[in-house]
C-alpha cells in the first residue's frame, strides 16, 4: 500500500450506549457497500458481527468485531464495539488503535450514561469523530434536544450537518445543509433508492438558518475559510466540506448527521460524512513510542518505509488457534517474519496473518502501516504489547484495564476436570484483560473476577460451551479490594535456614497511598539495585513486592492505589542473601508497611441514570437513601424525570425487580462503574468478620 492508496483507508469504530443501534447501523452499512445482500436484525440473531452464540441470544453485542467494506474507492475498516457496561473493555482496545469514531445516539435518549464513557475514552486517545442520531422515526425523537445535549454534557463543539425532514412516525428523510438539498429515502427500496430534490418549503426557512449556524461556527475556528466568509457572508458546499474535514481531524468539531437505521433511511449520507470528514491514517499524527534502551520518546510516522512497529490489542480463539489482533503503525508486518516484544525481550515467529470480516478470514502475505488485522504464532503476547524491529526496539503506550467490580468462585465438578478448567481460565483472562482469576490461598478456591454479572454469566456460559468445562458456580459477589491512606516505612530481617543452608536478609519497604485510580506501582531503589551482587535479583524483588500487594493485608484481597518500594537492603552475606531470602524479606517487609499505613477497605461505586415517571419519583429516591445512594441531580426529559445518583455496588444487586416495583413496571436504568471510595466502618467490620 502506498502514501496515495493509504490515503483512501478509514479505520473508524461504531460506539454508543448500549440499544442505540450501533449493530443495526454496521449492517446496514455493509448492505449499502454491497458486502451483503441482506441486512440481518439484532432481534432476529443473525446480524454479521454479532456471531457468538450467547450475542444471537441475548441480542448485545459482547465482543468488538472487525469487517472491511469500500465506500466511493474509499476502505472502509470498521469495529463495531459493544454498548454495554460490563464489555466497556472492548470499546478501550478498540479505540486505542482506530482513526476515528462514528458515535450513535438514539434519538429518544439522547446522550446516556455508556455514551458519555465511550466519548471520555474517544477524548482520552484524541480519536476524531461523527455523530449519528439515530431512532429518528421512533416515538418521543427530538433531533434538537439530542445535539443539545451533546454541547452540554459532552462539552463538545457539534453542529448539526443535516436536518431531519418529518419526525417520529412521519420521518421521511433528511437535508443535506452543505448542498441545500432534501433526500426523501423510498422504503419499499429498503433505503436503497432516495430523491434529491429541493428542500421542502415548510422546513427552508429552519434550513436556512441551520446552514448559517454551521457556516458562522466552522469559519470561527478555520482561518482557511473566514476570509471568504467574513466577505461574503457564506461558504460554499466544498469549501465547507474541506473546512469541517480540516476541523474534525483537528478534533475541533463534530458534525451531527441523523437518520434510521432500522427503517434504512440516512445511512448512504453517514457514509459519504465517514469518508469526506474522518481522518485516513496519513492525516493522523506520527505515534509516539519510547525507545527501549535510551527511555528516550521516539516517532513513528504511518509509512511502510518505516521500522516495524505495531500493537496488539486484542487476542481471541479461534479455528487458527489464537488470534492476536494488531493494528500496524509503521513498517510492514510479513507472514514468516520474526518480530520482536520488548516486554518479554524474546523475538517471535508470525506464522499466519488474516484479514478479518467478523467470523471469516482471509489469508494475507503481508500488513503495511495503516491495516488492521490479525496473526498467529506468537507464544508470550499479550494485550497491549508492542511488536517491532529488532535493530531499534520500542515500545508503544499499553492499554490500560479497568478494574474488576464483581467475583464468584468457581471449582471443577470432578478432579478429573481440574486442569482442564485451569486452562480454560487462563485462556479466557489472555483473551479479555478485565477477566482476572486468582486462587485463595486459604479456603484453596479459584476466584473468577469481572466487570459485572452480566460479564460473568458470559465467562460461566463460554466455559460451559466452548471449553466443555464442567463446574460449580457460586453467586456472584462485590469485588472489593484494599488500599493505604497513610505513608509508612518498615524493615524486616528474614534469617532461616532451609535444607542445610542459611538465607538471610534485611530490607526496607515504603508504602504510600497514590491518588482514586493511579493503580499499583512497585519499584526497587536505586540504593538496592547498587547494593544486589546481581541486577537480575532487583526483579525477584519485584515480583515478590507484587506478589504482596495482590494478596493484602486485611482480608486477602487485592491492594491498589498505593506505591511500594524496596529502599534499603543489607546483605547479612552475600554469600547467603539469595533470591529466598531478598523474595521472603521483601514480601514480609511490605505487609508490615503496609499494615502500619492505615490500610483500608474499597468499595466500587457505580453511577446510576434512573427514568422514572414524576408521580415515582420519591419512591426512588427513598430507595436510594436506604441503598446508601447520593443524588447528584435532577432532569426532565420528556415527560420523564431523571435521576443522577451514586451508589455502592453492593447494594445494587436485585435493583431492575426493585425499581420497576417502585414505579409499576414504568421506569428504567443504567449504570457504570465510577470509583471506588472507602467502605464505611459496618461495611469494614462485616468483611474482616468474614
Amino acid at each position: 500500500m502506498d502514501g496515495t492508496s493509504l490515503a483512501n483507508v478509514r479505520n473508524i469504530g461504531i460506539v454508543a450506549h448500549i440499544d442505540a443501534g450501533k449493530t443495526t447501523t454496521t449492517e446496514r452499512i455493509l448492505f449499502y457497500t454491497g458486502k451483503i445482500h441482506k441486512p440481518g436484525e439484532v432481534h432476529e440473531g443473525d446480524t454479521t458481527t454479532d456471531f457468538m452464540v450467547q450475542e444471537k441470544e441475548r441480542g448485545i453485542t459482547i465482543q468488538s468485531a472487525a469487517i472491511t467494506c469500500e465506500w466511493k474507492g474509499r476502505t472502509v475498516n470498521i469495529i463495531d464495539t459493544p454498548g454495554h457496561v460490563d464489555f466497556t473493555m472492548e470499546v478501550e482496545r478498540s479505540l486505542r488503535v482506530l482513526d476515528g469514531a462514528v458515535c450513535v445516539f438514539c434519538a429518544v435518549g439522547g446522550v446516556q450514561p455508556q455514551s458519555e464513557t465511550v466519548w471520555r475514552q474517544a477524548d482520552r486517545y484524541r480519536v476524531p469523530r461523527v455523530a449519528f442520531v439515530n431512532k429518528m422515526d421512533r416515538m418521543g425523537a427530538d433531533f434538537t434536544r439530542v445535539v443539545e445535549e451533546m454541547r452540554d454534557k459532552l462539552k463538545a463543539n457539534a453542529c448539526p450537518v443535516e436536518l431531519p425532514i418529518g419526525k417520529e412516525d412521519g420521518f421521511q428523510g433528511v437535508i443535506d445543509l452543505l448542498e441545500m438539498k432534501g433526500i426523501i429515502y423510498d422504503e419499499a427500496s429498503e433505503g436503497k433508492n432516495f430523491t434529491v430534490g429541493d428542500v421542502p418549503a415548510a422546513l427552508k426557512d429552519e434550513a436556512e438558518l441551520a446552514r448559517a449556524e454551521l457556516c458562522e461556527k466552522i469559519a470561527d475556528i478555520d482561518e482557511g475559510v473566514m476570509e471568504a466568509y467574513l466577505e461574503n457572508g457564506d461558504l460554499t458546499a466544498e469549501e465547507l466540506r474541506g473546512a469541517i474535514r480540516r476541523q474534525v481531524v483537528a478534533g475541533a468539531f463534530v458534525p451531527v448527521l441523523c437518520g434510521t437505521a432500522f427503517k434504512d433511511k440516512g445511512i448512504q449520507p453517514l457514509l459519504d460524512a465517514v469518508v469526506d470528514y474522518l481522518p485516513a491514517p496519513t492525516d493522523r499524527p506520527p505515534v509516539t513510542a519510547t525507545d527501549l534502551k535510551s527511555g528516550t520518546a521516539v516517532t513513528r510516522k504511518h509509512d511502510p518505509q518505516e521500522l516495524l512497529t505495531a500493537l496488539v490489542f486484542k487476542i481471541a480463539s479461534d479455528t487458527y488457534g489464537r488470534l492476536f489482533f494488531v493494528r500496524v503503525y509503521g513498517g510492514v508486518l510479513k507472514k514468516g517474519a520474526n518480530v520482536y516484544n520488548p516486554r518479554t525481550k524474546k523475538r517471535e515467529r508470525v506464522m499466519k496473518i488474516v484479514r478479518l470480516f467478523a467470523d471469516d478470514r482471509t489469508e494475507v502475505d503481508e500488513l503495511r502501516a495503516g491495516d488492521i488485522g490479525a496473526i498467529v504464532g506468537l507464544k508470550d503476547a499479550t494485550t497491549g504489547d508492542t511488536l517491532c524491529a529488532e535493530m531499534k526496539p520500542c515500545y508503544l503506550e499499553r492499554i490500560t484495564a479497568p478494574q474488576p467490580v464483581m467475583f464468584l468462585a468457581i471449582e471443577p465438578k470432578s478432579g478429573a476436570d481440574k486442569d482442564k478448567l485451569v486452562e480454560s481460565m487462563a485462556e479466557l483472562a489472555a483473551e479479555d484483560p478485565t477477566c482476572q482469576v486468582r486462587q485463595d490461598e486459604e479456603t484453596g478456591q479459584t476466584i473468577l473476577s469481572g466487570m459485572g454479572e452480566l460479564h460473568l454469566e458470559i465467562l460461566v456460559d463460554r466455559l460451559k460451551r466452548e471449553f466443555k468445562c464442567a463446574a460449580n458456580v457460586g453467586k456472584p459477589m462485590v469485588s472489593y479490594v484494599e488500599t493505604v491512606t497513610a505513608p509508612a516505612i518498615k524493615s524486616f530481617t528474614f534469617d532461616r535456614e532451609l535444607g542445610g543452608k542459611r538465607h538471610a536478609v534485611t530490607m526496607a519497604i515504603e508504602v504510600r497511598p497514590l491518588e482514586r485510580g493511579k493503580g499499583r506501582v512497585v519499584e526497587v531503589g536505586r540504593d538496592v539495585k547498587n547494593a544486589l551482587p546481581d541486577p537480575k535479583l532487583a526483579e525477584c524483588i519485584e515480583q515478590a513486592l507484587m506478589d504482596g500487594v495482590m494478596t493484602g493485608v486485611l482480608a486477602r484481597y487485592p491492594m491498589t492505589d498505593l506505591s511500594a518500594t524496596a529502599v534499603r537492603v543489607e546483605l547479612v552475606d552475600p554469600d547467603v542473601s539469595d533470591e529466598i531470602a531478598l523474595r521472603g524479606a521483601a514480601v514480609m517487609g511490605f505487609r508490615e508497611a503496609a499494615e502500619a499505613a492505615s490500610p483500608e477497605f474499597l468499595e466500587p461505586i457505580m453511577k446510576l441514570e434512573i427514568t422514572t415517571p414524576p408521580e415515582s419519583v420519591g419512591e426512588v429516591l427513598g430507595d436510594l437513601n436506604a441503598r446508601r445512594g447520593t443524588v447528584l441531580d435532577m432532569e426532565q426529559r420528556g415527560d420523564m424525570q431523571i435521576v443522577h445518583a451514586r451508589v455502592p455496588m453492593a447494594q445494587m444487586f436485585g435493583y431492575a425487580t426493585a425499581v420497576r416495583s417502585l414505579t409499576k413496571g414504568r421506569a428504567s436504568y443504567s449504570m457504570e462503574p465510577d470509583t471506588f471510595d472507602i467502605a464505611p466502618r459496618a461495611v469494614r467490620e462485616e468483611l474482616l468478620s468474614r
